[in-house]
C-alpha cells in the first residue's frame, strides 16, 4: 500500500518543532534578549522633560563617563523594587539617564518625590517611542553606555536579587574597568 504525501507531513512537522526545541535549549543564556544596540552609539532619546526635573540630552549619552539608561515607569512594581538599588548606585557617584515610559506626568512625578530622584536627567516618553527606539519589552529595562558612549549591556528586569549580582554588576565593573 503505498503512503500517502499527506501523511507525511505531521510526523515531518513534529521533527522539525524537535529540532527548533533542542537548538533553543543549547543557548548560553536561554532567558536573555539580546540587543542590536549593543556595541553601538546609543540610540536617541526624547527631549521631552518632567515639569521641574532636567531631561536627558543628547550630549549626556555621547563618550564621557560610564553611565546608566534605565526605563522605568510609576505603575511598574518592579521599577518600585529596584529603586532603592538606583539610589545607592547614584550615591556611590554612577549617572543615570531615566526615561519614564507610557506613564502619566504626575505619577512620574509623585513616583519620584516619594521615593527620592536617583536620575541626573529623565525623558518624559508617555507614548512609548523611545522605548520603542531602544528596543525595550516591558520596564524596568536598563542598559550601561560605556565611556565611548555605546550600548555595553542590557539588563532586562528589576536591579535586585542574584540576576542582579550574577549578570549586571560583572557587566558594570568590567565596563567602569575599560
Amino acid at each position: 500500500m503505498p503512503v500517502k504525501p499527506l501523511m507525511l507531513l505531521p510526523p515531518l512537522v513534529f521533527a522539525g518543532l524537535a529540532l527548533a526545541f533542542y537548538v533553543g535549549m543549547q543557548r548560553t543564556h536561554p532567558d536573555e534578549l539580546p540587543s542590536a544596540f549593543i556595541g553601538k552609539p546609543a540610540p536617541a532619546v526624547t527631549e521631552a522633560a518632567l515639569p521641574g526635573v532636567p531631561g536627558v540630552s543628547a550630549e549626556a549619552l555621547a563618550a564621557g563617563e560610564v553611565r546608566l539608561v534605565n526605563f522605568f515607569a510609576s505603575w511598574c512594581p518592579p521599577c518600585h523594587a529596584e529603586h532603592p538599588r538606583l539610589m545607592a548606585l547614584q550615591a556611590e557617584g554612577l549617572a543615570i539617564a531615566g526615561i519614564n515610559m507610557r506613564d502619566q506626568e504626575d505619577d512620574a512625578l509623585g513616583f519620584l518625590t516619594k521615593d527620592g530622584n536617583p536620575y541626573a536627567g529623565v525623558a518624559f516618553d508617555p507614548r512609548g517611542r523611545t522605548s520603542i527606539d531602544w528596543g525595550v519589552t516591558a520596564p524596568p529595562e536598563t542598559f550601561i553606555i560605556g565611556k565611548d558612549g555605546k550600548v555595553a549591556f542590557r539588563f532586562i528586569g528589576p536591579l535586585v536579587g542574584t540576576d542582579y549580582e550574577k549578570r549586571f554588576l560583572p557587566a558594570l565593573r568590567r565596563v567602569l574597568d575599560e
